[in-house]
């Protein structure tokens, strides 16, 4: 059997950590794993399983240049920057609405990109990508590689930020396809694991030749605690920065 002693600091890594105006950041992803999201940019970054992913989604859509990523991993000073010239040019209300404060933005963790649709001129703060033609097939695919659009329209109460059709953030599949279909943003997504899921009572979701289990554990009850599972099937633990651990675990595999 595979064993995993979950430790306090498990709260704050992995791709399901929460990251808004309520919950900062704490630290950012190591720069070993920071790698270009796509080849026509090296200057966008993003986490390098998130950057593959992103890559296969691209290649699986047949998009060539037609999508191009616009902006991804961010160190906290530029963040800062970008805070204060939006906050001097455009205002409190609109930078509010479309840019993260500083160590509250997903674009610190290297989880999540902006993408555009190929234009001469693209729009840093607000780019174009519509529902329509090759975006719409990279909104379908995304999903299925473990990305979600995480601010939806709707949802504005909930996130604390306007929609940003642009904004892809890496959670990792399945909780992408789960979040996709479900409509959920990341808050409402936790918040329902939280309230219904247990080692005992896992969600289950079934795709394909596997089933999978997921459920939340609270950090001040699970800490120290040892969790395992058989070595021939997978699993997977992340943080959510909110105070539990989401575990991931492949059941079976069945014809």
């Amino acid at each position: 059997m595979s064993k995993y002693w979950i430790r306090p600091e498990d709260g704050a890594r992995g791709t399901l950590l929460l990251i808004s105006p309520e919950h900062a950041l704490h630290g950012g992803p190591e720069q070993t794993k920071l790698v270009p999201a796509v080849d026509e940019n090296a200057d966008v970054l993003l986490e390098y399983t998130a950057a593959r992913m992103l890559r296969r989604t691209l290649m699986d859509v047949g998009a060539g240049r037609r999508i191009t990523a616009v902006s991804g991993y961010r160190p906290h000073q530029e963040q800062v920057k970008i805070w204060e010239d939006t906050m001097r040019k455009e205002g409190e209300k609109f930078t509010r609405t479309y840019v993260a404060k500083p160590g509250h933005s997903e674009h610190e963790s290297g989880l999540a990109v902006d993408l555009a649709e190929q234009r001469e001129e693209i729009d840093f703060i607000r780019p174009e990508f519509p529902r329509s033609g090759i975006c719409r097939r990279f909104r379908d695919m995304a999903p299925y590689r473990g990305f979600v659009e995480r601010y939806l329209s709707g949802k504005e109460n909930v996130t604390g930020i306007g929609a940003e059709p642009w904004h892809f953030r890496y959670v990792g599949y399945p909780h992408s396809v789960i979040m996709t279909c479900r409509g959920l943003v990341l808050e409402e997504y936790l918040q329902f694991l939280k309230e219904e899921t247990s080692p005992e009572h896992p969600y289950i979701y079934r795709s394909g030749n596997a089933r999978i289990d997921i459920c939340y554990l609270p950090l001040d009850q699970w800490a120290g605690e040892e969790l395992e599972w058989p070595d021939n099937l997978p699993a997977l633990i992340s943080g959510t920065n909110e105070g539990g651990i989401v575990w991931t675990r492949w059941r079976e595999r069945y014809a």
